[in-house]
């Protein structure tokens, strides 16, 4: 079983240095070693989850890494339950991207480079998930935002991605700083960094400290997962090629703070306040990117501050203590979200690389594989009932009303009638009504490659069945709780009779709601493109531009921060240092010219300071 275990990240990290080492030879064929190199890994994924199907866990230790002093740790993996379905979604959904990318990428002149990147950053993904200490998350957290830097630069040549990449890199850099300190704090507070150790000793902690590493390792969850203050990176990754949003911003990177806050919940339940605080932040960014993302523009970025909600809704749920359905909404978003991802991508494709919602329209019947797929993507986004996305968010607003978190329950409702209404409002625009890209355009549009349809297909069936298999409800709640059980305690508060079903017709209602109205706003009568994106009202306004979030930032520290490093190097740097530096060498020179001038090559002048100094030295003994 062990040797499954390693072979997960091994499979990637031999097809990423594969590519990155002969990727001038294999160039167009690079996607022969990546895709297959996933599958083996999805595989040995399999393997292990049969593994502990019965909730064992396994700890293989691969070697020991850092012996100094008292700290001592090692390579080891910690397979539980939790892991075993993380690594699932991350190879398999992570398969299935690699399988498309092979025909969207088709002719890139870094098509072997593309797919070395992608490999290297699903192994950094899997050894995130695999690590059996805090300290070899660490490590691969970081590997992961350095992964997710280079892909979604990919096309560094374009101003904007470079920005996109760089500024990704940075803001994670801000969560990070956070994370790294907590992690420093957990060992000087309990001397180890293995998760079985440390969760057996949390109870030696007072509260407050509980409190305090737990803060600081949720200010890393935040800046990873993108959630308020640290989620403006986001909607700028989309500058990245689509299949890397997909991945990167739908089914793995992002989903790996609410992995490390769910994991930790020992920790963050010995604080109780960090519990809240988790909750909170993300029912106020569920809220915040669900209102921002009604009126984009962009096909990606809509999906994109989707993700930043949907986020929302999980890290909401490990605030309540229901962790399996914050964890089961992670999986089930990973099925529809990157399925929409993909299907935005064949559009895109299909458009030659248009992404704007106004010059789109018409696709449905000449897309129609693409077309059935993003509709059941969509209605699983929205939480349409008998789909994935309704179970899981069911669960999530079951939990909050069961556990007597009203308001934060009702804020989530409202959430889930905003996702229903930008859900469909994309499905809309995108594909049906008439077409308003030009005629030329419109012409040429066609349907993607078997390639790129089957992964859509594939995601689609798993945003069908997955509700059904593993998230209906019972008395001993649904069969993907009663599966994590042995790491999460099955929730003690839920609502059941009259009132599960009230809540659950409720929803139904609410989600009806914002399908309905998204259909009045954009399918009953024919949409003007030039209404569509432009402000017309200060409220408006405000959403098109995220509530200037990015402006704030940028005058209230990019700004300032740039001006001091502008004095800095002007002022200080230049003016001082270098200053006194340039003062001493005309010094040294002045000295040396006047130096100079006392050599003439005059007999006479040297024999007169002879006389002149033998004189000083006479009228000097005399005086004594």
């Amino acid at each position: 079983m062990s040797i499954a275990v390693w072979l997960i990240p091994a499979f990637p990290l031999a097809g990423a240095l594969v590519n990155m080492l002969f990727g001038r030879v294999i160039r167009s064929r690079a996607h022969w070693i990546a895709v297959p190199a996933l599958a083996g890994s999805f595989l040995a994924a399999c393997a292990v989850f049969a593994g502990i199907w019965s909730g064992r866990t396994i700890a293989p230790r691969l070697f020991p890494w850092i012996v100094a002093g008292d700290f001592e740790t090692s390579v080891a993996a910690h397979v539980d339950p939790l892991a075993g379905v993380m690594l699932l979604v991350v190879t398999g959904v992570g398969f299935l991207i690699h399988l498309y990318s092979a025909g969207y990428m088709r002719g890139d002149p870094g098509y072997a480079r593309y797919f070395a990147y992608l490999n290297l950053f699903v192994f950094s993904m899997t050894m995130l998930v695999l690590a059996g200490n805090f300290l070899l998350l660490y490590v691969f957290w970081e590997a992961v935002g350095l992964c997710s830097y280079l892909l979604i630069g990919f096309w560094y040549t374009r101003p904007a991605a470079a920005q996109a990449g760089k500024k990704a890199f940075i803001v994670n850099r801000v969560g990070d700083c956070g994370f790294g300190l907590g992690v420093m704090w957990l060992w000087t507070a309990l001397g180890t960094l293995d998760y079985a150790d440390v969760f057996a000793k949390v109870p030696e902690l007072s509260p407050a400290v509980a409190t305090g590493i737990a803060l600081l390792l949720f200010m890393g969850a935040c800046g990873k997962s993108a959630q308020l203050p640290l989620h403006t990176w986001l909607p700028d990754a989309m500058e990245g090629p689509t299949p890397v949003s997909a991945l990167i911003h739908a089914a793995t990177m992002v989903t790996a703070g609410v992995y490390m806050v769910a994991r930790s919940h020992a920790l963050f339940e010995r604080s109780g306040l960090a519990l809240e605080v988790v909750a909170w932040v993300g029912v106020v960014t569920a809220l915040f990117a669900a209102t921002v993302g009604l009126v984009q523009t962009d096909i990606k970025r809509v999906l994109a501050y989707s993700t930043i909600s949907q986020l929302g809704y999980m890290f909401a749920a490990v605030g309540l203590g229901a962790y399996a359905a914050g964890i089961f909404h992670l999986v089930t978003h990973a099925f529809f979200k990157a399925l929409l991802f993909l299907g935005a991508g064949s559009v895109i494709h299909a458009l030659g690389g248009e992404q704007d919602l106004r010059k789109m329209g018409g696709l449905a019947p000449k897309m129609v594989p693409t077309a059935l797929t993003m509709a059941i993507g969509a209605a699983g986004l929205a939480g349409v009932p008998g789909l994935a996305g309704f179970f899981s968010k069911d669960e999530i607003l079951a939990s909050a009303f069961g556990g007597g978190h009203r308001l934060l329950w009702a804020l989530l409702l409202m959430g889930a009638f905003l996702t229903a209404f930008y859900a469909f409002r994309l499905l809309f625009l995108a594909f049906f009504g008439g077409p308003r890209m030009p005629r030329e355009v419109a012409h040429h549009v066609h349907e993607s490659p078997a390639v790129m349809t089957a992964p859509l297909a594939v995601l689609a069936l798993l945003t069908v069945v997955a509700g059904w298999a593993v998230g209906v409800p019972s008395e001993q709640g649904t069969r993907f709780a009663r599966f994590l059980a042995p790491v999460f305690p099955l929730p003690a508060a839920e609502p059941s009779g009259l009132v599960t079903y009230v809540l659950l017709m409720l929803n139904v209602v609410v989600v009806t709601a914002g399908i309905m109205l998204a259909w009045f706003m954009y399918m009953s009568a024919p949409v003007r493109p030039e209404r569509i994106g432009r402000p017309r009202t200060p409220i408006h306004a405000l959403l098109l531009n995220a509530y200037y979030v990015d402006g704030l930032y940028d005058r209230a520290i990019v700004r300032p921060l740039l001006a001091l490093s502008t004095y800095l190097a002007r002022v200080v740097d230049l003016g001082l240092v270098d200053g006194l530096v340039n003062l001493t060498g005309r010094a040294v020179l002045a000295w040396a010219a006047g130096l100079r001038r006392a050599q003439t090559g005059y007999v006479v002048n040297y024999a007169l300071t002879m006389l002149v100094g033998a004189v000083v030295l006479v009228g000097f003994l005399l005086i004594r």
